[in-house]
């Protein structure tokens, strides 16, 4: 054989060893898990969790400790607030109030509490106060009794909206502390 041929069969050998490391399909993958956020980290959080099965239930009961059972026990997982504000009115105390009851039965998990602004502003002064928001949620479950090591808090900012849209309706819904927890 000459050096052209044997540089043909190398070059098809190795074509043949690698056609069956090619990336899988999406077709081909399994589903994701259900109540997963594909791959939008919060996203699941934001939309709240089910109790299925793959939310940290069996069926249509929530594993205690579970997201599934965190968002059965409280009021909700969020506060919301008031344009330009991280105060925690007596609305945003009671939901509190349900979360640090919760957290109390369930010792061993840790949160994180996300901290969101709406669109108006800049990103500077939004992550500031998304920061803010968070930490007053925070201070007020360690008030409660939460042992702070158990809570971490992250902003936000304006950079993940739940509503989109240039009116006072998206805007309230995006002024929010969400309190998270892992999957």
């Amino acid at each position: 054989m000459n050096r052209n041929t044997l540089s043909t069969v190398a070059v098809a050998a190795a074509l043949a060893l690698t056609a069956g490391c090619a990336k899988k399909k999406p077709a081909d993958l399994p589903p994701p898990p259900i109540g997963s956020d594909a791959g939008a980290a919060g996203a699941g959080a934001e939309a709240g969790a089910g109790a299925g099965a793959g939310a940290g239930g069996v069926g249509q009961a929530a594993l205690p400790g579970s997201r599934a059972d965190f968002m059965q026990s409280v009021a909700a997982d969020r506060v919301y607030f008031e344009t330009d504000s991280y105060s925690v009115d007596a609305e945003d105390r009671a939901i509190l109030d349900t979360q640090a009851a919760w957290l109390q039965r369930n010792a061993t998990v840790r949160v994180t509490i996300e901290g969101h602004a709406d669109e108006r502003g800049t990103r500077e002064y939004n992550l500031a106060l998304g920061d803010r928001r968070a930490n007053a949620a925070k201070n007020y479950l360690q008030g409660r009794g939460i042992d702070p090591s158990r809570m971490n808090v992250i902003s936000w900012g304006k950079e993940r909206p739940v509503a989109e849209g240039p009116d006072e309706s998206a805007w309230a819904q995006n002024r929010r502390a969400v309190t998270v927890l892992p999957q």
